[in-house]
């Protein structure tokens, strides 16, 4: 007995001395300037991230570091594994203790969407937020190298923006000579009905892709009557919603009945899907190589 007790000392002289001269280890950490131009510290390494919205967890996973992700938003659909991840609310709605929960060392949010309340309370419990705020595909190219870079893969994340240039780079080519732009409606919202104005994404999308924004203008996402649609005589209609399944087909049928407008008579009414021409991932150049081939067909075959 009296000998265990001697090594019982022996040891804790040992952990003792082990504290005093190597102190705990600290996560070593960098002070960054995220998108809304607020200085954040975050870890250099981050082990336990979190995306605040849906475009966050696309791009995570195009720059191949999803291992890190352990927790997305409700909409998460993309890719198929994301699907697995704990949720922990929608990008709107953000559960602050499912966040806490996940132990994350860094959350990834963006402006548009996640409350600023709820990030702050986040960085009141240290948890950092990096804020980015991507509003053309410009600033989308910077915001994958940011994120990239947040999340130690930089070589990854430059080697899918110079893939994703060279995509566009592609579609502007193949435009090369083309003299008319085909008029587009583009509807997003179904009741009411709901276009893209000059600030969005979708806008940029149809000028790249040869096309005329028939709702450009100043309001974002301007509502129209089913008059004034017919009045524009749209060239090329194209339907998209975050409702799924039979909404798609039972518009694109109300419209079809509407013969003497220019699409319906070209049968040049299509379906899209809404996340790759509004989610700023990634997919966005998807959605540029779809739209271009529905609204130049002569030209992407």
């Amino acid at each position: 007995m009296m000998k265990t007790g001697l090594n019982r000392r022996k040891m804790a002289f040992f952990f003792i001395t082990l504290l005093f001269f190597y102190p705990a280890i600290e996560i070593e950490a960098k002070e960054v300037l995220d998108q809304l131009g607020r200085r954040i510290i975050v870890p250099d390494s981050p082990k336990r991230v979190i995306a605040l919205a849906p475009s966050v967890t696309e791009i995570i996973f195009a720059v191949g570091a999803e291992d890190c992700l352990k927790g997305v938003t409700q909409y998460s659909n993309y890719p198929s594994p994301a699907a697995k991840l704990p949720r922990i609310g929608s990008y709107i709605q953000l559960d602050i203790e499912k966040i806490v929960a996940l132990n994350p060392d860094l959350c990834i949010a963006v402006k548009d969407g996640n409350p600023r309340e709820v990030i702050e309370r986040l960085e009141r419990l240290n948890i950092p937020s990096y804020a980015v705020d991507p509003r053309n595909l410009e600033s989308l190219m910077t915001t994958i190298l940011e994120i990239a870079d947040l999340m130690n893969v930089s070589g990854k994340g430059r080697l899918l923006v110079q893939g994703l240039r060279n995509r566009i780079e592609k579609v502007r080519s193949g435009l090369s000579g083309t003299t008319g732009r085909p008029s587009v409606f583009f509807q997003i919202g179904i009741s009411p009905i709901v276009s893209a104005g000059t600030d969005t994404f979708i806008h940029e999308l149809i000028l790249l892709a040869g096309g005329k924004n028939l709702a450009q203008g100043p309001v974002p996402y301007p509502r129209f009557s089913t008059e004034q649609v017919l009045s524009l005589s749209p060239e090329v209609f194209i339907i998209t919603s975050m409702t799924r399944g039979e909404s798609f087909e039972r518009i694109k049928a109300e419209w079809s009945r509407w013969s003497r407008m220019p699409a319906v008579k070209n049968n040049r009414i299509h379906l899209v899907d809404s996340d790759i021409v509004d989610r700023a991932s990634p997919r966005l150049v998807d959605g540029l190589e779809l739209l271009a081939g529905l609204i130049h067909p002569e030209r992407f075959r």
